[in-house]
């Protein structure tokens, strides 16, 4: 039974992914920060619900504790958790969105890696984004040009980099980077539109289910490869 762990995963594209990985007969530890509504979502997927706050050292070691007290290991580790933060860009501000979006990769991974180097399989997923490619952004062609966002955009270049470097320090490891899609999720809503979470869902369990030969350090969307 593949172990894995989704930070964030209460709603939006991390409960999708849930879904479809427990589906696929993963044993799902859920982390959410709110007890309650990651209860409900995890006892709906049939999961197990892990409390997990990205941003709180303290939350992060008891939750990897659980994994390793009931579990032993851990196979598949998803980034997910993740903010676009308010329209004021200002030191606090900017502390915040990288507060979650970067230092908590950093806190779950560290956390995570002495599991996962328990697996026969290990895997690490970390949804980043195209708003955090130097390509897009300056893609005439690409819609990522035409949008300004620059605490969230500078975060998933951050995070894209994490990844890149993580594959490099940990060779035994997969470490991926995904752009999932456009999605309709409570973070995109005042933008309005984008696909259901369950498509954009399909690019993160692809780099969660990836074999031992698969690939490590990239950033990839449903196509591949992505520049950056």
């Amino acid at each position: 039974m593949t172990v894995t762990l989704i930070t964030g995963a209460n709603k939006g594209l991390g409960f999708e992914t849930a879904r479809q990985l427990v589906e696929l007969g993963h044993t799902v530890y859920l982390g959410a920060r709110d007890t309650e509504r990651g209860g409900r979502a995890a006892a709906a997927l049939g999961a197990r619900f892990v409390r997990l706050d990205v941003t709180d050292d303290a939350s992060v070691k008891d939750a990897l504790a659980l994994v390793d007290a009931e579990e032993g290991r851990l196979d598949v580790l998803v980034n997910n958790a993740g903010i676009l933060g308010g329209e004021t860009v200002d030191g606090p501000e900017a502390l915040r969105v990288f507060d979650t979006n970067v230092v908590g990769i950093v806190r779950v991974t560290e956390a995570a890696l002495p599991l996962l180097r328990k697996s026969p399989n290990p895997t690490v997923v970390t949804v980043s984004s195209s708003m955090g490619s130097f390509w897009a952004v300056t893609n005439p062609d690409r819609p990522e040009s035409g949008i300004l966002a620059p605490l969230y955009a500078a975060s998933k270049s951050a995070a894209t980099m994490l990844t890149v470097q993580y594959a490099k320090a940990h060779p035994g490891i997969r470490f991926n980077a995904l752009e999932p899609g456009y999605t309709a999720t409570d973070m995109t809503a005042a933008m309005g539109g984008g696909r259901p979470p369950r498509e954009s869902a399909r690019v993160v369990v692809r780099l969660a289910t990836v074999g031992a030969d698969g690939p490590t350090g990239t950033l990839q969307d449903e196509l591949g490869t992505l520049n950056w």
